[in-house]
């Protein structure tokens, strides 16, 4: 299941251009265009992430975080405003929000931030995962993965790597996306260190039937789990 935002805009436009991008990066969006429909939208649902506009009709986005975080000390909150003052930043990182992005703000920006907060969120929620996959079981805590009587010790990259690829099993997932995802940089280097990840976890996992990373010319990869 695809990660659930909730997103609260009152600027039509920006909403538009916001949610199609965050759309085609995978993510179930719901918008809202004012505070008091997205604090109802948010006590009726499950939400993994929250970004909120702060100048909105009805409730500004100050009120709707401080009911949010009443009801969730956890979920990440993040503001994208045109409210500049540094006190404005202030106030809504005491409030609760994880992050604050000013307007205009840059889309490659905000993955990143998403990214990294439900990276955060997923660790404190499942402190130590345990995956099983076919055969073979693994700890991404501990960067373990035991076969039978057999245990192989994944470097940190390599267990973030496969911990990433089973959250999103038989996604198709672009690599800029993995890298930003995972190391916060999409750079050359990067890459070439990602394809040499991917070579190793193919041998750790060869021997499984139904397990395979599929490569997808000039798009990504798909972790396939059948």
């Amino acid at each position: 299941m695809p990660f659930k935002i909730l997103y609260a805009e009152d600027d039509d436009t920006l909403a538009f251009l916001t949610k199609d991008n965050l759309e085609q990066n995978g993510y179930e969006v719901i918008h809202c265009a004012d505070g008091t429909s997205c604090l109802e939208t948010f006590n009726s649902g499950f939400f993994d992430i929250c970004i909120f506009d702060i100048m909105m009709p009805k409730m500004d986005g100050f009120e709707l975080a401080s009911e949010v975080r009443k009801k969730n000390t956890d979920i990440p909150i993040i503001f994208l405003s045109a409210k500049t003052l540094k006190e404005d930043r202030i106030k809504g990182l005491r409030i609760g929000a994880d992050d604050y992005l000013v307007k205009p703000f840059s889309i490659e920006e905000l993955l990143l931030k998403i990214e990294i907060f439900l990276k955060r969120s997923q660790r404190a929620t499942s402190p130590n995962p345990i995956y099983e996959l076919g055969s073979y079981r693994f700890d991404s805590l501990n960067y373990l993965v035991f076969k039978e009587n057999e245990k192989i010790t994944l470097t940190e990259r390599e267990a973030e790597l496969l911990k990433y690829f089973l959250d999103n099993k038989n996604k198709v997932l672009k690599r800029e996306q993995i890298l930003t995802a995972l190391w916060g940089d999409d750079d050359y280097f990067m890459g070439r260190s990602l394809d040499v990840f991917i070579s190793r976890l193919r041998k750790v996992i060869a021997n499984e039937q139904g397990l395979s990373i599929e490569n997808l010319h000039a798009i990504g990869f798909k972790f396939k789990y059948e």
